[in-house]
């Protein structure tokens, strides 16, 4: 939730609600307003007020504007010197004309103020465009700008940054780098979520960053909000007065009026946050530049993603065009260490950067920079002073120095892709620079990338074929991905060394998962059970724990395991043993306030069994946790991972359809739906592959028992999935039939298998087939050709590989006797042909033998219905899947043919109970007739096993429904009609019987033709009816007039009767055969599908059903009672429903089907790729590459041109260079004439300079001494371009700033300014003069001293003494200054303590002087520079003084410490050099 932060008011009372606040310890708490509002539904427009009021009141009292306080009238116009005119000043600021007080001064007197302007913006034009804004003062806190932003405005803090620069003014950008810059700046902001900050004004480059807002950000095909935040000065926006409102605008209607803007300009309507900078002046350029940046600055200090993690927001600045500012803007982001994107092509200074970026800084000399001013500036450049040029070539240099932060987008470049790549991969280079060598920078660089989901920049930036990875160091990265749902991510890191056995390998892990599970109806469930969990069993503590704030529940994978169970069955076992390590569980009871299951006593479980002796898969783990959360692209992955892939598609099935199921109402029940039915086809394709390939091992795949899924089966879970689809595949059905056969062969026809139930002795003459039989036969051929292979390779090496097969024994006879009728067809067979003799037998009873008393043959049928009593009960209790009986009764209640037969025993039993009363005789044995057509439909189920006619079943089921509500539909005609009718001709008629016939009963046969006589006066007989209803047997005549005729009209009647036909006849009778022919086209598609599935239970009824027909079943019944009673024996466990195989049998199955589901995926993929829609896609993709590429090529043909005549420039330009030093030598030997005109066209003062180049070495010149800014001063260094360091070359124009820091050390004053030339830095010119920060002019010795030391006795490492530098807070060598080098600074004595300073001292003389000389110091001036001595001194591990520094190091507290002298060793520059040295000393890699 959102929780704005406690703000102390600025302002003064304004009203009762400034009151409250005040009382309140000056806090502002509008988030408690935010949370009354979703109470107040009733008060919806209230409720917004006081959200408005809220954030206004925020506003006001931590946002302020500035105005100005003293108008004082500017001598050119008449306005202040602020920029305002006089009317714009409040009265106090207005003085008498002859005041006499002090000058106007921007720091004095301009002050802050309550903010007036905020609010929505809402343009016009097309499109009703909205955004949000504020005016602030340039003085306003960045940390209130940000929680403006993120809290109040309700932006989700960024992944990213993109500061976008460059030109104020329109400038024309070529079309093909325009698209690609708007298409890159959207997909990169889309898909990391990045905040792009520009000037927020319509021109310019805020104008081209609008633009790709408004074009991409509705057609790019990854949906998001992009935020695009304007901030811009207050005083330059045109028609701001819109904006003002003290209390806020909601919205304030703005108009963009460019034509008459002048030297304003118009906000861009396509940004959507607006930030005006105030600083209480009017028409000023640049006054939010200063709090932009501090703005960034703060962004860039936050953490990534709102994590405890090391990683901030990274920030990058993009360049297109630009001036001189612009030029300051890179300079100052690259030395903050912000990465630059440079857009080659835009024009002006980013062009001038792109030119020089590919040299060396040697060349990029001031004349060059003359040139390329001159070439992108055009006319502009005629107004830049050469002092200025020097400057920009000096920052350029800096620029290009740091090839790690500058990145140029180059459109003709083939390897260069779209401008979103070239932002995210600048900023990875910045970062694997920035960071010292190691771990942590590939880290950074993944955690950025996996924030951003950018995986196409993971591929190539970071998991390189060089690249090598442990799967622990990566862990967080699969964590961070899985909980961050970035699917890509969770593949690439699979990809390149990830283990999932090792990443959940222990429980926490899976834990913290389903703990991060993202909001969704599992989590619900899961959070009500833990609740409902710690309730029962610890309710005191859960009584306490509610009563601690910020207290989560508790969770754990037993809690998991229970709702898995609750939501796949409880025939299932547990997934997961029981779990000893609980989780907070941060959940709201709030929050999972949902419609639950209706059964909630089903998830009620028994005391656990015991954990389940095999390991758990990782894969099946992650799949089940991206399952639960309705995860499409996640579970998708996982499932490759799967070790029991199969079992696992179809328990997802079961999940998702029973989540979705309970979660009728919620809104991803469609999702949960469709995810189901794509795993139940995957779960299709992989059986498929597998029987194809062999039917015997997919057979055994159907019903082994899975361990992984609490010991269910593959059929199982898809029966109870209700995947009709899965179960209609050839292999379940070719499975069924061999279960419905038994140990007889599938081949034998059915007219076989009757012969031989009734003449048994036929089955010992093979007249019918036994699958044992069938097995030897394979059996025998395959030895044969075995025994055929070995004869013709004459090798025994195929034979003997191969495990002797067991030979079978062929059954005996009694167990073919067994065999044949214990099989379930001739169960099926023998039960009907019993089923027939029941009717017959109670058909004869009922027409023929129904005697007062009852007869043998009635008897007979009593046993005979006992015996089907006892088997219904049988089937009802007999539960081998472990069911429960609750369940058991639930499905045996759902079939129909089951409630027939409770119902016509029901029957049964009461007619038998009127028959055996005598009174009773003739009722009962009404209701036994009545009976009779019970049992007469029960024949119908003998049917469903018929491939013909069991489809038709199902389609009469489904008719008998839509004749049901048909038949409601017409009983209201029928009703209506019949009660007119009858209310029309009888009058007063109480007899019960023929009220109903007249009101029911006829119009109901007029329907199918039975024409009433009675509405008609002609056909009317007094004779066929009683006049008051006293005879019985005759309706009552209708209201008779007195000549004896009936008086209704009969007009009325005729309309009435021919209105009912019309509508009953014609339109109810067609619209039911419309309904029946309808459900028949429907239903005939699935019929057979569903009649598949609706097989396995008459199969699995007849499987366990006993041998014997009624009435001898009665005897297995007792025969079962007794030993399930009496004897308590176990059930006899059958395996060809369910079958626990050996382990390794089983590893080999699942071996086999992890490659047949390889396979599938593959052929899949193939399919796939071979759709129309992925052809188009494809063709549609090549097109564009061809035509990108060509159009590359044109332009790159136009480019190498250019550069070749640059080249033939430049040549020609150092000739006329090199003719003219020849010329000037031969005038200085006085060959020269008098007058020589000059060869150079623009030469200048320093040209003659300019060509002693000395051969200047690339790193000859020093650069820390040489940085604008002087350190802990605000002063700032002449510019001293690289070809102007050394003395030796000429510098007309080098004016420096003199410096002399307060403090002991030589001083000079200006009568001894000359005695600065006795003292020269040899390393050259450094821009500024005097002593600077140094102790004294001339050298200032420094001492670095490396302690040195092996790691162990077998000089595995060389370790050096590294101390706590406090100034910087790292690590550093032990330095100072010295006025010797054969003493140790005096500085360290603090450091190390007295005693340990002189040990050391005194080993100095002992010490190898590793480097001595000069230091390219940042504190190097003209006249006073550093030279530094590295001294190594290496102590042995055995001596005292050894043995006493590591003494002091334990006792420093990390403030001294031994560090390996490695590459990955964090040290400022210098002191990198001097280790790298002594790692040169003593033979070690550095």
């Amino acid at each position: 939730m959102l929780l704005l932060s406690f703000i102390p008011l600025k302002g003064g009372s304004e009203g009762s609600m400034m009151e409250m606040l005040r009382k309140s310890d000056n806090k502002v708490h509008p988030q408690q307003m935010i949370q009354q509002q979703k109470k107040c539904e009733l008060k919806p427009v209230l409720c917004d007020f006081e959200e408005r009021y809220a954030f206004s009141s925020w506003v006001k009292q931590n946002i302020c504007k500035k105005e100005c306080c003293l108008f004082e009238k500017d001598g050119r116009t008449d306005a202040c010197k602020c920029g305002y005119p006089k009317t714009s000043h409040i009265d106090e600021a207005i003085k008498p004309e002859d005041f006499t007080g002090e000058s106007w001064n921007k720091h004095r007197h301009v002050r802050e103020m309550p903010t007036d302007a905020f609010g929505d913006i809402a343009f016009g034009g097309l499109g009703q465009k909205k955004g949000k804004y504020a005016r602030v003062s340039t003085d306003t806190s960045p940390e209130d700008l940000y929680h403006l932003l993120t809290e109040l405005w309700k932006l989700p803090p960024p992944n990213l940054l993109i500061s976008v620069t460059g030109g104020a003014k329109n400038f024309y950008l070529k079309t093909r780098l325009k698209n690609m810059f708007h298409r890159g700046l959207i997909k990169v902001a889309q898909t990391t979520g990045a905040w792009i900050i520009t000037g927020g004004t319509h021109a310019g480059v805020m104008k081209h960053v609008g633009q790709a807002v408004r074009d991409y950000a509705l057609s790019s095909s990854v949906q998001g909000n992009i935020v695009a935040i304007g901030v811009a000065t207050w005083g330059i926006i045109h028609n701001r007065d819109a904006l003002v409102q003290p209390e806020g605008c909601f919205p304030a209607h703005y108009l963009m009026d460019t034509k008459t803007q002048g030297r304003l300009s118009c906000l861009d309507n396509n940004h959507t946050h607006f930030l005006l900078v105030d600083d209480g002046t009017h028409g000023r350029y640049g006054v939010e530049i200063e709090l932009r940046s501090h703005l960034e600055k703060c962004i860039s200090g936050k953490r990534l993603g709102n994590k405890e993690t090391g990683v901030t927001i990274p920030v990058v600045c993009v360049v297109l065009d630009g001036g001189p500012g612009t030029l300051d803007t890179i300079y100052n982001a690259m030395l903050n260490g912000t990465p630059c994107v440079i857009l080659e092509g835009s024009g002006r200074i980013a062009d001038v950067i792109a030119q020089v970026s590919g040299l060396p800084v040697s060349q990029v000399t001031i004349a060059l920079i003359h040139v390329l001013m001159k070439k992108f500036f055009g006319h502009e450049y005629e107004t830049f002073p050469d002092l200025r040029i020097i400057e920009w070539t000096k920052k350029i240099q800096d620029i290009i120095r740091m090839p790690h932060l500058l990145t140029v987008f180059r459109v003709s470049e083939d390897k260069q892709g779209d401008v979103d790549v070239a932002i995210l991969q600048a900023l990875l280079k910045a970062s694997r620079i920035s960071e010292s060598l190691g771990i942590e920078t590939w880290r950074r660089q993944l955690e950025l990338a996996i924030a951003w989901n950018r995986v196409d920049i993971a591929e190539t930036e970071i998991f390189t074929e060089e690249s090598q990875w442990k799967s622990s160091d990566l862990h967080w990265a699969m964590s961070s991905a899985l909980v961050g749902n970035k699917p890509e991510f969770v593949s690439l890191l699979l990809e390149n060394g990830v283990s999932l056995r090792d990443f959940l390998q222990g429980e926490e892990t899976l834990c913290e998962l389903y703990k991060q599970l993202p909001s969704c109806f599992f989590l619900r469930k899961l959070a009500k059970r833990v609740h409902s969990s710690r309730r029962n069993r610890r309710q005191a503590f859960a009584i306490r724990a509610r009563a601690r704030t910020g207290q989560g529940e508790m969770i754990s994978l037993t809690h998991v395991s229970d709702e898995v169970r609750h939501l796949l069955g409880n025939f299932t076992r547990h997934i997961y043993p029981k779990s000893t390590i609980p989780f907070h569980f941060n959940m709201s009871i709030e929050d999972m306030s949902v419609s639950l299951s209706k059964s909630e006593a089903d998830s009620e479980v028994p005391i656990r069994e015991e954990a389940a002796d095999v390991q758990r898969d990782p894969g099946t783990d992650l799949f089940l946790w991206a399952v639960v959360q309705n995860n499409k692209e996640l579970a998708e992955i996982a499932w490759e991972q799967c070790r029991d892939c199969m079992s696992a598609a179809l328990a997802a099935s079961k999940i998702l359809k029973k989540m979705a199921e309970e979660d009728r109402d919620g809104d991803q029940a469609e999702d949960m739906e469709e995810l189901a039915n794509h795993y139940e086809q995957h779960a299709i394709g992989v059986f498929s592959e597998c029987h194809s390939s062999d039917g015997e091992r997919a057979r055994k795949l159907l019903v082994r028992a899975s361990h992984l899924w609490g010991r269910t089966t593959c059929l199982r879970l898809a029966l109870e999935a209700d995947d009709k689809s899965f179960v209609a595949q050839p292999g379940v059905q070719a499975l069924l039939t061999q279960i419905w056969c038994g140990e007889l062969s599938v081949d034998n026809p059915v007219w076989r298998v009757l012969v031989c139930m009734v003449f048994f002795p036929l089955i010992y003459t093979g007249f019918l087939v036994f699958r044992r039989d069938e097995l030897i036969q394979k059996d025998t051929e395959k030895r044969e050709e075995m025994k055929t292979v070995e004869t013709v390779t004459g090798s025994t090496l195929r034979t003997n590989a191969r495990t002797p097969l067991q030979r079978m024994k062929p059954l005996g006879s009694w167990s073919r006797l067994v065999c044949l009728y214990d099989s379930p067809q001739a169960k099926f067979y023998g039960n009907i042909v019993s089923y027939f003799a029941f009717l017959f037998l109670f058909a004869v009873v009922l027409m023929i033998d129904f005697q007062t008393s009852p007869s043998p043959a009635e008897l007979l049928l009593y046993v005979w219905l006992l015996s089907l009593v006892c088997e219904e009960v049988r089937q009802l209790f007999h539960d081998p899947d472990g069911f429960g009986f609750r369940k058991k009764a639930k499905m045996y209640i759902n079939e129909l043919w089951n409630i027939l037969d409770v119902l016509s025993i029901l029957l049964f039993i009461i007619g038998l109970a009127f028959r055996l009363t005598t009174k009773l005789l003739y009722p009962g044995k009404v209701l036994l007739c009545i009976d009779f057509v019970v049992f007469c439909l029960r024949l119908m189920a003998i049917f469903t096993i018929s491939r013909t006619l069991g489809p038709k079943i199902i389609i009469v089921k489904r008719m008998m429904m839509d004749m049901f509500f048909f038949m409601f539909l017409l009983s209201i005609w029928v009703v209506a009609y019949g009660v007119a009718k009858q209310g029309i001709l009888i009058e007063n008629d109480n007899r019960l019987d023929w009220i109903v016939r007249g009101a029911v009963y006829e119009p109901y046969l007029i329907i199918f033709g039975s024409f009433p006589e009675n509405i008609d006066n002609a056909a009317f007989d007094i004779n066929t009816c009683t006049m008051n209803g006293t005879d019985p047997l005759k309706p009552k005549c209708p209201v008779l007039n007195d000549n004896q005729t009936p008086a209704f009209p009969e007009w009325l009647t005729i309309i009435m009767l021919c209105v009912y036909l019309l509508f009953a006849n014609i339109l109810l009778l067609n619209l039911l055969i419309a309904i029946f022919n309808f459900t028949f086209q429907e239903v005939q598609d699935n019929t057979d599908r569903i009649w598949k599935f609706q097989r396995y239970e008459l199969i699995k009824e007849y499987h366990s059903r006993p041998a014997a027909p009624p009435p001898f079943i009665i005897f297995s019944h007792l025969y079962l009672f007794i030993r399930s009673v009496v004897l308590r024996r176990p059930p006899i466990v059958y395996k060809e429903f369910k079958n626990e195989l050996p382990p390794i049998e089983e590893e080999e199955l699942l071996s086999w089907e992890a490659l047949m589901k390889d396979r599938y995926l593959l052929s899949a993929q193939q399919e796939q790729s071979q759709t129309v829609e992925r052809r188009i896609l494809d063709t549609a993709q090549k097109v564009t590459i061809i035509s990108d590429r060509q159009e590359r090529e044109e332009e790159t043909s136009s480019a190498a041109m250019v550069k070749r005549l640059a080249r033939l420039e430049e040549q020609v330009f150092q000739s006329t260079k090199a003719l003219q030093w020849i010329m000037d030598s031969l005038k200085s030997q006085g060959f020269g004439a008098k007058e020589t005109p000059s060869l150079t066209s623009n030469a200048t003062d320093d040209t003659p300079d300019s060509l002693m180049t000395t051969s200047e070495k690339e790193d000859g010149f020093h650069v820390n001494s040489r940085q604008f800014h002087y350190p802990n001063t605000k002063l700032t260094r002449f510019p001293v371009p690289e070809e102007k360091v050394p003395w030796e070359v000429g510098f007309s124009s080098y004016m420096p700033t003199y410096y002399a820091s307060e403090g002991s050390g030589d001083s000079v004053d200006g009568s001894e300014a000359a005695a600065l030339d006795n003292y020269r830095n040899p390393g050259g010119r450094t821009g500024i003069r005097g002593r600077g920060a140094l102790r004294h002019l001339g050298p200032n010795l420094n001492l670095d001293l490396v302690l040195t030391r092996w790691r162990d006795s077998e000089r595995s490492a060389l370790e050096y003494l590294a101390v706590f530098d406090e100034s910087r807070g790292t690590l550093a060598l032990p330095a100072g200054p010295v006025d010797s080098a054969d003493r140790l600074p005096v500085i360290l004595k603090r450091t190390m303590g007295k005693k340990l300073y002189e040990m050391i001292n005194a080993k100095v003389s002992e010490g190898t002087k590793v480097f001595e000389g000069y230091v390219d110091d940042c504190r190097n001036t003209d006249n006073a520079w550093v030279e530094t001595t590295v001294l190594n001194v290496h102590l042995d591990r055995t001596s005292q003084m050894m043995m006493d520094i590591n003494n002091m190091v334990v006792s420093s507290h990390g403030a001294l410490q031994w560090q390996e002298v490695s590459g990955k060793t964090r040290l400022s520059s210098n002191q990198r050099d001097s280790l790298r040295q002594v790692a040169a000393l003593h033979n070690r890699k550095f």
